[in-house]
């Protein structure tokens, strides 16, 4: 869709507490936000943070246009009066970005609990950027991350992600192709995608083609008479070994002419069996380079499955089961308040707290250091900037203390914004791709329980005053 502006892509509630804080003359009052998630994806030990991007690019265009400001106008409480006084809608239309913001680049592992973006401006900016934020960086994420389990389940073949059909409507395809690509999939059959992103497009044919002409043979010879550079042929439409046949007899026709056939696809059926009784025939003819392709509902554990079956399937076309999350529909993410100016312009930390100790939030304005032994990832320490640049020791689970031995390390948030000013050189989409790939081999503990995250010490002391002084 193209609109004036997005700026009401929001939850109601957001510019309800926004009016609040006008009434109560806390406009103006600097407040820092932190967006993260509380628990890894997929029962899994790490994700990779996408969605960075489209994030700078709302940003930037970021206001509320005159019909922004005429819609809320209608807007009405309980007892049929506008909802928002004129002056507060004239404060939104005047309102500009001009917020400092930190995040983690895009393909770079996360973990729980550490933010992936921080938010430092006047506190009805940052409480009006919470939902579209989240709505970014939740759903390309949780991509992204299934993207890089599939394409790690592929142990090095290619994978194309197939899934526009399926998608969450248009938006949602575009983005899960986006993130898809980030994860770690060679390509995608979402052309649009590959205009917007300079993603790689693959595709040939479905089975309404073969089913047009009056038997496979045919089908399989006017599409190469169409297209001879771009032959994959599906196979399984009526009996799939013989469909394998008819591949063949069309592809030795297209080698005659100066072309090869490219491979055929699997659909459906046994794909093991299928595959391994394809790859015999297609090797006794001498097309021991054609490709097997497969689909049909696959995800990491259907792959792992059939690599274990001993499957001679080289190319994995995935589609519902990655660009819908299939086993997991939303990654969860929150954002937090987390710190305040007070009038004397002194921060004031903040925490959330909860029953439920997963789900306390920490105080303070946070930056993630992770540590690295030579080339491999070894823990990261979430700490607050303005209790200690540069800290050694933190705490992890049951209060084990961690302490740095002399390892390297690197500040994860990146200055994005400097009030409102954009200082930060986007990448390319397969930079962040290939920053996955260098994250995915760095980090020796993909089948591993534990991952060491944890806070630093002089962070997890605030968290603890603070606990205890607000439960009293």
């Amino acid at each position: 869709m193209h609109i004036e502006s997005y700026s009401l892509l929001t939850d109601l509630y957001q510019l309800t507490m926004s009016y609040g804080y006008w009434k109560s003359g806390m406009a103006k009052q600097t407040a820092v936000f932190h967006l993260f998630f509380r628990k890894t994806p997929f029962k899994g030990n790490y994700a990779i943070a996408a969605g960075l991007q489209p994030v700078i690019e709302f940003l930037e265009n970021f206001h509320f246009a005159e019909s922004d400001l005429a819609y809320l106008r209608t807007l009405t409480g309980n007892d049929e009066k506008p909802l928002f006084e004129e002056a507060f809608l004239k404060f939104l239309g005047e309102l500009k970005l001009d917020a400092t913001i930190h995040a983690i680049p895009e393909g770079t592992l996360v973990f729980a609990h550490e933010p992936l973006l921080r938010i430092e401006a006047n506190l009805i900016l940052c409480q009006l950027l919470e939902t579209p934020l989240l709505n970014i960086f939740n759903f390309q994420t949780l991509i992204a991350t299934k993207s890089s389990r599939i394409c790690r389940a592929a142990q090095g073949e290619t994978v194309l992600e197939f899934g526009l059909r399926r998608a969450q409507g248009i938006n949602g395809g575009l983005a899960a192709s986006r993130a898809a690509y980030i994860g770690g999939c060679h390509a995608t059959s979402n052309v649009l995608a590959g205009k917007l992103y300079g993603i790689p497009v693959k595709g040939t044919h479905a089975h309404s083609w073969v089913m047009s002409f009056g038997d496979e043979l045919t089908a399989f010879s006017r599409y190469a008479a169409a297209m001879p550079n771009n032959c994959v042929f599906l196979v399984d439409t009526y009996d799939t070994l013989q469909g394998v046949k008819n591949a063949l007899e069309v592809g030795k026709s297209l080698r005659e002419k100066g072309f090869e056939m490219a491979g055929i696809r699997l659909d459906s059926g046994d794909l093991a069996t299928l595959s391994i009784e394809a790859r015999k025939l297609l090797d006794e003819a001498g097309f021991s380079g054609a490709a097997i392709v497969a689909s049909n509902d696959l995800d990491e554990y259907e792959m792992e499955k059939l690599k274990e079956s001993g499957a001679k399937i080289n190319v994995w076309g995935i589609g519902t089961k990655l660009v819908t999350s299939y086993d997991q529909a939303a990654l969860g993410g929150v954002y937090k308040l987390s710190a305040i100016q007070n009038e004397h312009k002194q921060w004031e930390y903040r925490v959330k707290l909860s029953e439920q100790i997963i789900k306390i939030s920490n105080p303070g304005i946070l930056q993630v250091k992770r540590f690295w032994k030579e080339d491999k990832m070894i823990g990261d320490m979430i700490f607050s900037e303005t209790l200690s640049s540069n800290p050694q020791k933190m705490i992890l689970e049951s209060d084990v203390i961690w302490e740095n031995q002399g390892f390297l390390a690197e500040n994860l948030l990146t200055l994005i914004f400097d009030k409102g000013k954009k200082v930060y050189n986007i990448p390319s989409l397969s930079e962040s791709r290939q920053n996955t790939y260098r994250n995915l081999a760095a980090f020796a503990h993909l089948r591993q329980e534990k991952y060491a995250v944890g806070l630093a010490e002089d962070l997890y002391e605030l968290k603890k005053s603070l606990i205890q002084k607000w439960k009293k």
